[in-house]
C-alpha cells in the first residue's frame, strides 16, 4: 500500500503533499460575496462611454487622449494613397500633415525621379535586385538620401499592410507658408517679373492628382503661388508632387485656416478674387465686366472649386465675381485641374496682350 510500504520510492517525502495543506484563509468565501450593483457606463473605466471618450488602459487615459497631437483617426484616402488604416493594397501611407511613406518599386522610383524630398530609402534584406531597385539605389545615392538595409519586418511596418515589394521611401511633412508669407512672396516674384501678382486658391479639391495638375498649370502660366484650405482639402502628397512634374518644388504653396476669411482680407488688400462656377451665365470672356476693367492684368486670385460641389457658399459670396468656362456640346462640367488650366491660360493671354 502506497505510503505504508518501506519499498524505496513508495513513501512520499515530508512537505510534498499536493494541494493546500491548510485552509484558504477565507479567500474562497470572500470570492462568493457579491460586488454590488453594476456601475453606470460613464463610471466604468473600460467602457467606451467612460470620460466621454475611448477605452482606457493602465495609464487611465482614453483613446482620444492617448492619440498624439496632430494625428488623425484612421480613415481611407483617395485612390492611390493609403491612410493609417488597415491592410488595403495601396501605395502611399499618408498622414494629413505628418511624414509620409511611399512603398512599392514603381512608386518609389517615380518619386525619386520627380525629385520628391526624402529622408531615407528603406530596402528589405534579401530582396531580388532588378532594374528598378538599382535605379532607386543609384538615384538615392546621387541625391544624398540615406539608404538603409533593414529587416523585412521593418519595411512591412512602414508599409502598414500595403504591397511594398521590399522598398519604402520616407518623405518628410510638406512645409506650407502662412497666407501672409505667401502673399509677400507672390508680390516679390511679380515685382521681379514686372507684372502683378497672380494666385490660385483651391476650395474643396480632394484629389491629389488634381492638386498636382493645378500646381503644374499655375507654374506654366505664370502664377506666383497656390493657396489651400486647412480642412476638406488634399495636401501636397507624394502623388500630388509626382503629378506636378516637379513644379511643387518651385511654386510657393500656402495653407489657410479659414479660406473665405483669407480671401476677404486679400480683397481688402487690393486683390480681385474671381471664382470659377459652372452654374453662372457669365463666362471668362466677360471677366472685365464681372470683376472690373483690366481685372486679369491687376492683382488677381483665381478660385477653383471641387468638381462635384463647386465653390462653397461662403467662398462664393466672398469672391468679387464668378465666371464659367464656355463649353460646346453636352458636357456638364470640367475636371477642376482642367478648368484651372483653361482659366489660367486666358489670364496669361490677356496679360501678354497688354
Amino acid at each position: 500500500m502506497a505510503g505504508n510500504s518501506r519499498r524505496p520510492g513508495a513513501r512520499r517525502n515530508p512537505g510534498t503533499k499536493k494541494g493546500p495543506t491548510k485552509g484558504s484563509g477565507g479567500n474562497r468565501a470572500k470570492g462568493l460575496e457579491g460586488k454590488g450593483p453594476t456601475p453606470k457606463a460613464e463610471n466604468r473605466p473600460n467602457h467606451k462611454a467612460y470620460e466621454g471618450g475611448g477605452k482606457t488602459g493602465k495609464s487611465g487615459q482614453g483613446a482620444a487622449a492617448r492619440r498624439p497631437t496632430g494625428s488623425a483617426p484612421r480613415t481611407s484616402g483617395p485612390r492611390g494613397t493609403t491612410s493609417q488604416a488597415g491592410p488595403n493594397r495601396r501605395r502611399e501611407r499618408e498622414a494629413p500633415d505628418g511624414p509620409q511613406v511611399v512603398v512599392g518599386r514603381n512608386p518609389v522610383v517615380e518619386s525619386l525621379r520627380a525629385g520628391i524630398p526624402a529622408t531615407a530609402l528603406h530596402v528589405a534584406q534579401g530582396i531580388d535586385i532588378d532594374d528598378r531597385v538599382r535605379e532607386a539605389l543609384r538615384t538615392a545615392g546621387d541625391r544624398g538620401i540615406s539608404v538603409l538595409e533593414v529587416p523585412r519586418a521593418d519595411v512591412e511596418r512602414l508599409a502598414d499592410g500595403s504591397v511594398h515589394q521590399g522598398l519604402a521611401l520616407s518623405v518628410p511633412a510638406f512645409e506650407y507658408l502662412h497666407p501672409d508669407d505667401l502673399l509677400e512672396e507672390a508680390r516679390q516674384a511679380a515685382h521681379l517679373a514686372r507684372t502683378e501678382p497672380l494666385l490660385v486658391a483651391l476650395d474643396g479639391v480632394t484629389d491629389p492628382r488634381n492638386l498636382g495638375a493645378v500646381i503644374r498649370s499655375a507654374a506654366a502660366f505664370g502664377a506666383h503661388g497656390v493657396l489651400l484650405p486647412l480642412r476638406r482639402s488634399v495636401g501636397v502628397t507624394p502623388v500630388a508632387w509626382r503629378t506636378s512634374a516637379g513644379a511643387a518644388a518651385r511654386m510657393p504653396i500656402g495653407r489657410a485656416t479659414n479660406l473665405s476669411r483669407t480671401l476677404g482680407a486679400w480683397n481688402d488688400d487690393g486683390f480681385v478674387t474671381v471664382g470659377l462656377d459652372g452654374e453662372v451665365s457669365a463666362t471668362i470672356d466677360d471677366l472685365d465686366a464681372i470683376a472690373g476693367p483690366d481685372a486679369a492684368r491687376g492683382p488677381l486670385v483665381l478660385v477653383v472649386g471641387s468638381e462635384g460641389k463647386g465653390l462653397s457658399r461662403l467662398v462664393r459670396e466672398t469672391c468679387t465675381g464668378t465666371v464659367a468656362i464656355p463649353m460646346a456640346g453636352e458636357v456638364e462640367s470640367l475636371n477642376a485641374s482642367v478648368a484651372a488650366g483653361v482659366a489660367l491660360a486666358e489670364v496669361a493671354r490677356r496679360r501678354r496682350s497688354a
